[in-house]
Order: structure tokens, then C-alpha cells, then sequence
């Protein structure tokens, strides 16, 4: 999976740390946010002064992380075009965002888009994996 790294850090599961990855052109960026209890993962649109948060993606409880007591590395890669985001944990893609079709993928599928938002998706899907796959 070609990517642009960049936002790469080890953390500790509950432990409150937000780490942001911009993408490498553009307006767009991406926050995942551990806050001791939840982890999600936003999606931001800065050209969006108003409400730059556009899509929220649950990535975790931390009380159900079995190995939370083991640190965790966090990595945000982005499209060579800048629009489309994955999140990585410990190599292992938990969530993508894709701007463009404005649609969203997670494990856990939660929550729902907001119906206002014009974003769909939040279903897990490999093929949220594919959308990278033809990066050169």
C-alpha cells in the first residue's frame, strides 16, 4: 500500500494524545484522538473555517483493547493526491477516509455519518484498502 506518511508516533492505549496528520497538499487533514476512554479518528477540512471537523470514525473502547498495556504505533498515510487517509495501528489499517467520495470505513462501523454531512459509509470494507492500491 503506497502511502505518505505523515503523522507517526508510539502511544499508550489510554492514554489522552492527539496526533495529526495533514495531508501533503491541500486543505485536508486527519486527527486520531485516544482520550483515556475512546479512541476516534476525524477528518478535517480547513478550507472549511466554519466546521472544519467533517467526519468522526470510532476506533476503539479502551477497555476492550486486550494488549493496551503494550505500546501501540500510530500511523496516518495519505494518497499521493492528498485525498484519501488511512489510519494504521501497529501496521494493521483500522480506518480510511476518502474526501473525494466523501466516505468513510472503520472496523467498528460507528457511528453513523451525519445525515447532513453529505459523507456516507463507516462500514468496513477491503476495499477501503484497494483505494491506495494504484498509487504509484
Amino acid at each position: 500500500m503506497p502511502i505518505v506518511v505523515t503523522a507517526q508516533d508510539t502511544i499508550q492505549i489510554g492514554a489522552a494524545e492527539p496526533i495529526q496528520g495533514n495531508a501533503p497538499e491541500g486543505s485536508y487533514a486527519a486527527v486520531f484522538e485516544d482520550d483515556g476512554d475512546t479512541a476516534y479518528f476525524y477528518a478535517l477540512d480547513f478550507a472549511n473555517a466554519e466546521q472544519p471537523i467533517q467526519n468522526a470514525l470510532h476506533i476503539y473502547n479502551v477497555a476492550d483493547v486486550s494488549d493496551k498495556h503494550l505500546p501501540s504505533e500510530v500511523t496516518m498515510g495519505w494518497s499521493t493526491d492528498g485525498s484519501k487517509v488511512v489510519l494504521l495501528i501497529n501496521g494493521y489499517p483500522h480506518a480510511v477516509f476518502d474526501f473525494a467520495a466523501k466516505h468513510g470505513y472503520c472496523r467498528t462501523a460507528f457511528p453513523p455519518p451525519d445525515a447532513d454531512s453529505g459523507w456516507s459509509g463507516h462500514d468496513w470494507s477491503d476495499d477501503a484498502v484497494e483505494l491506495f492500491a494504484t498509487e504509484a
